[in-house]
């Protein structure tokens, strides 16, 4: 599918070949079939239904999950209303942090379980699992506990209450951090909680009820139900969640925007984004290039809030490619679970498709492919690492989010001009800077329309910086005192 045009004469890179380094698959006991986690315990559906979820690695069926019908929503919504009521909104915060804390220690002691589990069910790598996903959803826990008896300093002398039952629906390329960032503040504030995951990577959710168990939560607090975008749908339509949490598409958020429209239900969306890498000439180049890496393909692009516009200025642009390339030569894609791999599967088959259509668009509007060389396994969704060159604003994949390992490069000659660019798009989530000059930063910054960007850096996330969007990215903030904001009303409200 490939065209190899520009810069194919480029150096090409020596990569050592290294003995594989499986991570032990052995240690994940799963249950051949799991159901749904209602009022502290495993339930069958009332539906009766359930369906595979599958390693995208080697297509292999990892279990069954139970599907939630409307029956099993209600159920689950009753649960958290019932906990809510009679003991989680009548304990004191100190006593919620406690729970936070167990919760905490627990997922730490069983990271790499978790690590583990994260690789199997989402094709991320393992180095990607254990190095960043578990110990931030470990650390958000942590993060809120310290909170949960201290809300009433958070908002300036206002007296927070909680809003009840939060409705929370995830997406699958963090499947184990959307959960921490959605149920750790709606904890610590009192609510309670019946969250879905997305259907493609239930397990972490599911193996997080073990947790909740472990440090005896009480019963209804968190519910986990398992599904498609119909469950999700009537989890956003039950009359007596008070709150909705999305993060997903920019399309479904759309949806649930209009749905809850006009009803009591409080309402934060995360959405969609197309995030703009911007090199200034100032910059280290060899510093960007590994952000550029960092940013879009050790995560295989599955980051709402991934580079996947880079933005060079002119003078640079030729040793920029040049370096990209090289890079992305010395790129290990395989085994999900080898400690050697750089990029792992795509999620889904639907995702792979939907990235390969992106870039059969981008060659017929005129952009030049350039690929990494290397053999994918026979089995399972792969998409070799991309770079796209010769792109405008014109290109369908410079202002559409694709959602792999799929970069489009760009060129500017002035900050304004990189300004105009970066902000000419739908979504405003995230932006990165690269420029060893503070004060360009700072005045550059100012001028962008983005929730988070970083400078000299990129996917860097703490526990008590905000993380959201603009525009069609979403409303909204998680993480941080605004991350807690979205789980309360205050006094007079």
């Amino acid at each position: 599918m490939a065209s190899r045009t520009n810069g194919q004469s480029a150096q090409k890179a020596v990569r050592w070949e290294y003995a594989p380094a499986p991570e032990a698959r052995q240690i994940v006991k799963l249950q051949p079939r799991y159901g749904l986690f209602i009022n502290g315990e495993f339930v069958e559906p009332l539906s009766g239904q359930y369906f595979p979820t599958l390693n995208p690695a080697n297509e292999e069926v990892l279990a069954e999950v139970a599907y939630a019908g409307a029956e099993d929503v209600d159920r689950a919504v009753r649960a958290a209303r019932r906990a809510y009521e009679e003991v989680w909104s009548k304990l004191p915060g100190k006593e919620r942090a406690k729970y936070l804390f167990r919760i905490a220690r627990i997922l730490q002691e069983r990271s790499r379980e978790f690590a583990v589990l994260e690789s199997l069910d989402g094709g991320k790598p393992i180095r990607e699992s254990r190095d960043v996903d578990i110990p931030l959803a470990s650390a958000h826990f942590f993060y809120h506990a310290g909170w949960a008896d201290k809300l009433e300093y958070a908002f300036a002398g206002r007296k927070p209450r909680p809003l009840g039952v939060a409705g929370q629906i995830i997406p699958w390329n963090f499947p184990l951090l959307m959960l921490a960032w959605k149920i750790a503040p709606a904890l610590a504030c009192g609510n309670t909680v019946v969250l879905k995951p997305a259907e493609t990577t239930p397990l972490t959710a599911l193996l997080m009820c073990e947790v909740f168990q472990q440090a005896e939560l009480p019963p209804g607090v968190v519910n986990i139900i398992t599904g498609d975008g119909q469950t999700g749908a009537l989890l956003v339509q039950h009359p007596d969640v008070d709150k909705i949490a999305f993060t997903g598409s920019t399309e479904v958020g759309k949806k649930i925007q209009k749905a809850v429209a006009g009803t009591r239900k409080k309402l934060t969306l995360e959405l969609g984004g197309k995030a703009a890498n911007i090199i200034f000439e100032d910059a280290d180049i060899d510093q960007a290039i590994e952000g550029i890496i960092n940013g879009i393909y050790f995560n295989q692009g599955h980051v709402c809030c991934a580079g996947s516009r880079l933005l060079v200025q002119e003078s640079i642009y030729p040793i920029v490619i040049r370096k990209l390339q090289r890079r992305i030569q010395l790129l290990r894609v395989g085994d999900p679970l080898d400690k050697n791999t750089d990029v792992g599967a795509i999620n889904s088959l639907m995702q792979l498709r939907k990235i390969e259509h992106y870039v059969r668009i981008g060659l017929e509007e005129g952009a030049q492919v350039f690929q990494c060389e290397c053999e994918l396994p026979s089995k399972g969704y792969w998409f070799r690492p991309t770079v796209l060159t010769g792109v405008s604003m014109a290109h369908t994949v410079a202002r559409e989010e694709i959602f792999g390992p799929v970069l489009a490069v760009l060129t500017f000659r002035t900050p304004d001009e990189a300004v105009e660019i970066a902000n000419n798009t739908r979504y405003g989530l995230s932006a990165g800077v690269w420029t060893s000059k503070g004060s360009r930063y700072l005045a550059f910054a100012s001028k962008l329309k983005a929730g988070v960007i970083w400078c000299n850096t990129y996917n860097k996330f703490d526990p008590a910086s905000p993380f959201g969007g603009y525009k069609e990215s979403g409303f909204g903030r998680e993480g941080g005192v605004h991350g807690l904001r979205a789980y309360v009303a205050l006094e007079g409200e």
